[in-house]
């Protein structure tokens, strides 16, 4: 009952963050909106952010749209296989079939509460395939690793090919010309790492310092397990693929709407990479978050914010309700009729 209530209370926080988040970022551009409806001498009444949405997403591009949902099944056949290859390493051969439905019901399950769908997933891949949980939530953990470096590079990557346009937008609250705030974001490293040095011993014995260094051990883990595997270099390349595909998965949005589908190549991995944050945020689905942080990245490429807010729904429930939802519930009719029903209790006995 103690879990129960604990889980429930966690998706309630998660959903009002997410609701929260969402509804500011709709008021403030509603707002703004409204103004310049204002200036044009549109009446209020004519003049609705939500009709603007649905309007937007009813002329969209659906052929565009559609192949989402193509990118988004090829990520994760490619994340299934990756998948097994972890598990192969351990003595057992699941099937792919098995490895993408609960891969995709895993995401279906984050949509009710953020990280929920590590334990289905792992839970959906022990018992059809019959091994242990134990060792699938170890290789979830890995592929869960190798996701987080995955999204560190290419935040990188995006930084350094919009590197001028975030330093010039970031130079309107920041006066980069001085060397002013390099000298002071200097000072500030040189105090914190004095400090971290003169309370190591009491930092050392802190929870903190223990998961840190657990997630670090874990990250070391992760990569040791990956040099490990039979065949290294496909394990690369079905990770590339995976992040290939989410990013496509932006670009063809992009495509699907007027006012983006003009934008670069580049500045859709710069949405992408600002989304994706958003995702990561606890929150269902990334809602709110998702929205705020797509709809920012947009606004340095001079998108508005009531289309960037536009653009933001018509990816989010494109990815969250035409992948995550409808495959997410076709896993969990397909699952128990391939696997001849649901297996039993025991079926981890044979592989112990």
């Amino acid at each position: 009952m103690k879990k129960i209530l604990v889980n429930t209370l966690k998706f309630v926080v998660f959903l009002g963050t997410g609701l929260g988040i969402l509804y500011l970022v709709y008021r403030h551009q509603n707002e703004a909106y409204q103004a310049e409806c204002g200036l044009k001498g549109i009446p209020a009444e004519d003049c609705s952010l939500v009709q603007k949405v649905v309007n937007d997403f009813a002329t969209a591009n659906y052929g565009w749209l559609l192949a989402v949902l193509l990118a988004f099944t090829l990520s994760n056949i490619s994340r299934g296989i990756r998948w097994n290859m972890l598990l192969r390493q351990l003595g057992h051969s699941p099937r792919l079939i098995n490895a993408f439905l609960t891969i995709v019901l895993g995401y279906f399950a984050n949509l009710g509460l953020p990280r929920l769908g590590e334990i289905v997933r792992a839970g959906a891949m022990a018992r059809y395939e019959r091994i242990p949980v134990e060792k699938v939530v170890g290789t979830v953990v890995v592929d869960r690793v190798i996701d987080v470096i995955s999204l560190l590079l290419i935040s990188m990557l995006a930084v350094v090919l919009e590197f001028d346009l975030i330093r010039d937008t970031l130079g309107q609250y920041i006066n980069f010309s001085k060397g002013r705030t390099l000298l002071i974001a200097g000072g500030i490293a040189l105090t914190g790492l004095a400090l971290l040095y003169a309370l190591r011993k009491p930092l050392q014995r802190s929870s903190i310092y223990r998961k840190i260094m657990d997630m670090a051990h874990g990250f070391g883990e992760g990569l040791r397990t990956v040099a490990r595997l039979d065949k290294p270099g496909w394990f690369i390349l079905h990770s590339i693929n995976v992040w290939f595909m989410y990013y496509l998965m932006v670009y063809l949005c992009f495509l699907a709407y007027g006012p983006t589908a003009g934008l670069s190549a580049v500045a859709a991995l710069i949405v992408f990479a600002f989304g994706t944050w958003g995702i990561v945020i606890p929150s269902p689905g990334g809602m709110g978050t998702y929205h705020f942080l797509a709809q920012t990245a947009l606004g340095l490429y001079g998108i508005s914010g009531e289309d960037g807010f536009s653009f933001a729904n018509i990816s989010f429930f494109t990815i969250q309700l035409g992948c995550n939802v409808i495959v997410g519930l076709l896993s969990l009719v397909l699952l128990p009729a391939l696997n001849n029903g649901p297996a039993p209790e025991t079926a981890y006995e044979s592989g112990r």
